[in-house]
């Protein structure tokens, strides 16, 4: 009886944030570690399915994982790096948009169809939404060295994505954008991510992460902030407390912020049914930013 009650409890808890993000878009980036365990990505999947369920307009943003490094190694590529940055020659982008679009995409699609949903693949082998230019970077003697085909996001068809998630499907993008000639680049899922929220003035973005939050000491776990401001996240960075690795997702928060976003949450897929946490208790988890 208890466990029953605690049951009811938590549902009823869960029904004014149903109320309050009923018919809003909460754009969710999943992507490294978490693509690779199939019961954590699962779980998260199952979150979203939920969520549409009970009205929410989800989009998803994804990324490959090690399953595009393991298809380069399998291929005998090794990867170059100019600067610190990887370089994305012809063969190392046909191989991750094969990774990303046929075999990733394809499995988050069925999976969420087979919830119910109606979700869509959105990438450069199907209905494309995302468009980029080269990326370039300048090196110390003021050269500027291309990456190869790297790309940073121009524009979203946000028009296309909120057509489809009024007609109750899941949009389901995989990071190989096009540029103005055609020709598709390689872009980062976090980017990307941030980049989607914006264009489309969401209700939130969730970056879906292997680490439970910004940490005060990147080393304690027990340090996690639940809440900062985009001033605190600039102080943070400038004083090397946000390192290269969370850098890319609070980068994306404060894009998707910046362009209107209301809130951006930094979690831990880890846990069971994080994005439930997140959104439909009190409690929440993670670190939650705002402007």
């Amino acid at each position: 009886m208890n466990e029953a009650i605690h049951k009811a409890s938590a549902l009823v808890e869960a029904l004014g944030y149903i109320q309050r993000f009923h018919d809003k878009t909460v754009v969710v980036k999943i992507g490294g570690s978490i693509m690779d365990d199939e019961s954590v990505l699962t779980s998260i999947l199952t979150d979203i399915a939920f969520m549409n369920y009970v009205g929410i307009q989800p989009v998803l943003v994804h990324g490959g994982g090690k399953a595009i490094n393991e298809a380069m190694e399998k291929a005998g590529l090794v990867p170059q790096m100019v600067m610190g940055r990887r370089y994305t020659d012809e063969r190392t982008l046909a191989i991750a948009e094969q990774v990303l679009c046929n075999q990733i995409n394809r499995h988050l699609v069925n999976f969420l169809n087979s919830q119910g949903c109606e979700a869509m693949g959105l990438h450069s082998l199907s209905s494309v939404v995302l468009f980029a230019e080269r990326t370039y970077i300048n090196s110390p003697d003021g050269r500027r060295i291309d990456l190869g085909y790297v790309g940073d996001i121009s524009w979203v068809n946000a028009r296309l994505l909120e057509l489809l998630v009024r007609a109750d499907a899941i949009p389901v993008i995989a990071t190989i954008a096009r540029d103005q000639a055609g020709g598709k680049l390689n872009v980062n899922a976090d980017t990307a991510a941030g980049a989607v929220a914006a264009a489309m003035k969401a209700e939130k973005i969730v970056v879906v992460s292997d680490t439970h939050g910004i940490r005060a000491d990147v080393n304690d776990p027990e340090s996690r902030i639940s809440h900062l401001t985009v001033a605190q996240i600039d102080q943070m960075i400038r004083d090397g407390a946000i390192g290269t690795g969370m850098l890319p997702k609070v980068e994306a928060c404060i894009t998707a912020l910046k362009g209107g976003v209301q809130k951006a949450h930094i979690i831990d897929g880890r846990i069971p049914h994080a994005l439930m946490l997140e959104i439909y208790t009190e409690a929440g988890i993670g670190t939650e930013i705002v402007l």
